[in-house]
């Protein structure tokens, strides 16, 4: 079997070949059965390796060329304009390109991977969206670079992908306590958990709403949960709760074509 990428048409252009993809299609197997594209997991490397093979070939560029980062949940944006070393990954959690065949990758295993693209003025980006960096402005910091490199904000397409639910996703007081601190229009992302004093978080809604604030042109959610379907889907918080010693981690990536 081949990978088979969840795509939208937001973003599905010539100019833009993208992909949400799933654990389907890849090489590894145990608890990382399917197509775990994380170098960071006790996979395998050399599978690893030729899984994210496999993603590149989907999107019709070489594997040297598609690149992810060392990602630490914070706002930082790195603009992307040659491959680098799996080894050599710069630390942040988003990229942004305006060169055709670089692909950016964003891993996940529950946090929201959100790709974006003004394929009029060729420019593509990719967000990792844990709840650190959603609160911390990832998302503005990458439509700002974007907007650098020549992206107009009513031209840009934002697509959220698959992440963890509300109801899957229960956090205890004190999460909650630090958003509202923030702003107290974030209590409504949190509804009470069947645990008294905890809450089910809204990672989905929260990202949604921070991307409605920036002014793009369209914006999608497609409201797919990482913790309830295993057979798509590689979950941290599944593995955990099953207590398994590692997880795999499934890849988000979008390119500018060469054509």
């Amino acid at each position: 079997m081949q990978p088979r990428p969840i795509s939208h048409p937001y973003l599905h252009t010539e100019r833009t070949p993208h992909g949400f993809f799933t654990r389907e299609g890849g090489l590894s197997d145990g608890i990382h059965a399917g197509l775990n594209c994380g170098y960071g997991s006790r996979d395998a490397g050399d599978v690893v390796r030729r899984n994210r093979a496999r993603v590149a070939d989907t999107l019709g560029v070489g594997t040297e060329n598609l690149i992810t980062m060392y990602q630490i949940h914070s706002a930082d944006v790195h603009l992307a304009e040659q491959p680098w070393r799996p080894d050599g990954a710069p630390r942040g959690d988003a990229m942004v390109t305006t060169t055709p065949g670089l692909a950016l990758g964003i891993l996940t295993a529950d946090c929201a991977p959100v790709l974006f693209a003004d394929s009029e003025n060729g420019v593509v980006g990719a967000a990792h969206a844990g709840w650190k960096g959603a609160l911390s402005g990832v998302l503005e910091a990458t439509v700002q670079t974007m907007a650098d490199q020549g992206a107009r904000r009513e031209r840009i397409s934002a697509v959220l992908g698959p992440c963890i639910a509300q109801a899957s996703y229960e956090v205890g007081p004190e999460f909650e306590a630090r958003f509202v601190a923030q702003n107290r229009g974030y209590a409504a992302f949190f509804a009470p958990a069947e645990r008294p004093g905890h809450y089910q978080f809204d990672l989905a809604g929260f990202v949604m709403s921070r991307l409605a604030g920036l002014g793009l042109g369209q914006c999608h959610d497609l409201a797919l949960d990482t913790y309830a379907d295993d057979q798509r889907f590689y979950s941290y918080r599944r593995s955990c709760h099953r207590d398994e010693p590692d997880y795999g981690r499934q890849i988000a990536a979008i390119t500018l074509s060469t054509d």
